[in-house]
């Protein structure tokens, strides 16, 4: 048996667990262990990093079936929570993730389990459709973007959220997240649900929330530099540098639920 050392945290309602350089080789295997909600601790994701230092983190993020995945934006924060628990001044956190060098930002709130980080999460770029898509049906007229934010993502405008079988769609296109989004309440807000690649549905998508944003400013459905993206599990804002082209800048939550010590075998 191992002895482990975890950590739960969760970005509006979408949950990981966190070990630090744990002694365990089949790291998949461990996620799924893990993360199962009826046998397992329970957690959409389990994050496995290194911390050198504020300035010298490594993140390896594995959903909740065993799969990798380049990068998440909710787990990113909830890993720099954890990271900035073991320093007493952290500063700007520098997290190195499959997709890349990710800066993050921390600020205390009234909760102390709860901080608000912001993510540089790169740049916004367009991709190919997914496997089978031309298979799903959806109407030609409606707007529907492919991007990669890190890792794959596809939006589709739908008029309501609620409405739509998330479920069954999202199983159809297992290679990518999946977003679906209605205009407002605000004019500088949308309304997202999410099939999660990895993971099904989750209450937030960090990732998702981005390009979510990005293509419902290109397609009108919302205006501003500063978009908000209401999920089921809250809402997180969205800074778009450059409306075409360059950076986005996610910003929310990241809460503290537990330290948790386990044997695994």
């Amino acid at each position: 048996m191992i002895d482990l050392t975890l950590t739960k945290h969760h970005g509006l309602g979408n949950d990981f667990l966190v070990a630090f350089e744990p002694a365990v080789v089949d790291l998949p295997a461990l996620a799924r262990r893990l993360c199962d909600r009826r046998r397992g601790i329970g957690a959409d994701g389990l994050l496995v990093g290194t911390d050198d230092g504020p300035n010298a983190s490594t993140m390896v993020i594995y959903n909740a079936d065993g799969s990798r995945a380049e990068m998440s934006g909710n787990g990113v924060r909830c890993f720099a929570q954890a990271v900035a628990s073991r320093h007493a001044a952290p500063g700007p956190l520098r997290i190195t993730t499959d997709a890349g060098l990710r800066i993050v930002e921390i600020a205390a709130t009234e909760d102390p389990a709860t901080v608000v980080a912001s993510v540089d999460m790169g740049e916004v770029t367009a991709i190919e459709a997914p496997p089978g898509w031309a298979s799903v049906g959806v109407l030609p007229d409606r707007p529907v973007a492919h991007l990669v934010v890190g890792n794959p993502h596809t939006v589709v405008a739908v008029e309501d959220v609620g409405a739509v079988d998330l479920v069954a769609l999202g199983r159809r296109v297992p290679t990518v997240n999946l977003e679906i989004v209605e205009p407002g309440p605000e004019p500088n807000a949308v309304t997202m649900r999410v099939h999660e690649r990895g993971a099904g549905v989750t209450d937030a998508c960090g990732t998702g929330a981005v390009a979510t944003a990005w293509a419902a400013v290109g397609w009108g459905l919302a205006r501003g530099e500063e978009l908000v993206v209401h999920m089921d599990g809250g809402s997180a804002r969205v800074a778009l540098h450059v409306p075409t082209s360059g950076h986005a800048t996610l910003t929310g939550p990241a809460t503290y639920v537990a330290r948790i010590e386990i044997s695994v075998p």
